[in-house]
């Protein structure tokens, strides 16, 4: 069936409808007063932070946990005109033998495990014990056997990134692992920044807000060349994969996917199964990398059944995670140049900038592209720039 098409020719073509896009269109329209038409692929607006109620009234995120936490206040002060929050704080555990202990790796973490006995100011002088030291950090390996040791690297993280990459750590870069944080308190908050919480009508009611612009259009279920053919637009905004965009001139860019196994399970006390929203599976004896209980993203509320999801990684299906990796981000940069000559399209976010980010981090970087770019964007549908909001 043809594409839907815009019911007025479009002064820019926005192409996706998750945050990159969806917070480009608003500020066009609201901002530049242009007319824009918005498309997306997929069936619904969002993204990958899309949301739905299911048949027991429990918040699915389709495609995994989607957790926002920000130290910007810039960013949670354009989110929060579009959404009230529910504050949460995500918390996790890892699966190792027969235990479940706090990740990231924390005080309670190493005494529970390795039986040390320690106290907070004892903890970087025992990882300092641990640790092998090198010249040169090159691996994801690297990262943490120099700053952990052996045992929390094959207890925590070996098994985890070979199931999540489907790469030795030996074969990712140091980036992979070399941020993740060791605590050396009792704080088993899976994230420290300063705001934590959840949109509380979920992301897709934020998105439907932020798209409700008498100058914005949607078209979903709807390709870029389909819209692309029929919008009438001057300027272009992209935020899919870069490499397609320009027809993979250099080669493809690999990614790793996601597939997801929803289970609905009875909970006839009405409790939660998992003590926390996550668990997390290092051990590649089992195929998943981590498990989601929704309901601890929602207000405590006895329910009958509960939603579990059991992730796992996949070589094949939609782009989620750049593979970090040298000859990757070289590639890209092949693309980068490209992009550079062509002032018509601007590309922006994780699929069109080839990295990985948070919704935070992709909500920042589309407020910057804006101001950088807006009067590109004026120009390019000859209008005069507009004073920002």
């Amino acid at each position: 069936m043809a594409p839907s098409l815009p019911s007025r020719p479009a002064d820019v073509l926005v192409v996706g409808a998750g945050f990159a896009g969806a917070i480009m269109a608003e500020r066009i329209a609201s901002v530049l007063d242009l007319r824009v038409l918005v498309v997306d692929r997929r069936e619904h607006i969002a993204g990958n932070a899309y949301d739905e109620l299911d048949e027991h009234g429990i918040r699915i995120h389709r495609y995994g946990p989607h957790l926002f936490h920000a130290n910007s206040d810039k960013v949670v002060a354009f989110l929060s005109r579009f959404t009230d929050w529910w504050p949460y704080e995500h918390r996790v555990r890892a699966s190792v033998g027969e235990q479940l202990l706090p990740v990231p790796i924390n005080l309670d973490t190493i005494n529970a495990r390795y039986g040390a006995g320690l106290s907070e100011g004892d903890v970087e002088a025992w990882l300092a014990a641990q640790a092998e030291p090198m010249s040169h950090v090159r691996t994801a390996e690297d990262a943490v056997v120099a700053r952990m040791g052996r045992a929390v690297y094959e207890d925590f993280f070996r098994g985890y990134t070979r199931k999540q990459w489907g790469l030795d750590p030996r074969q990712l870069d140091a980036s992979v692992t070399a941020r993740i944080p060791v605590r050396t308190d009792r704080d088993d908050r899976y994230f420290t920044d300063r705001f934590q919480a959840l949109p509380a009508e979920g992301y897709t009611a934020m998105f439907a807000r932020i798209l409700d612009h008498p100058n914005i259009e949607v078209r979903l279920g709807t390709e870029y060349a389909e819209a692309a053919a029929h919008a009438g637009h001057r300027h272009l905004v992209y935020t899919g994969c870069i490499d397609e965009f320009f027809e993979r001139r250099f080669g493809a860019l690999p990614y790793r996917s996601l597939t997801f196994d929803l289970r609905h399970e009875p909970t006839p006390g009405g409790a939660t199964v998992l003590p926390v929203g996550q668990v997390n599976f290092p051990s590649e004896d089992v195929a998943h990398t981590r498990v989601t209980e929704f309901r601890h993203f929602q207000p405590a509320e006895p329910r009958a059944v509960t939603a579990l999801a059991f992730e796992y990684p996949s070589a094949t299906g939609d782009p989620f995670y750049p593979i970090p990796r040298p000859a990757n981000r070289e590639r890209y940069r092949q693309y980068q140049v490209l992009a550079r000559t062509r002032s018509d399209v601007t590309f922006v976010g994780r699929l069109a900038r080839y990295q990985y980010l948070n919704m935070d981090q992709v909500t920042g970087q589309a407020l910057a592209t804006f101001a950088e770019r807006a009067a590109v964007i004026a120009a390019s549908a000859r209008r005069p720039v507009a004073r920002a909001a």
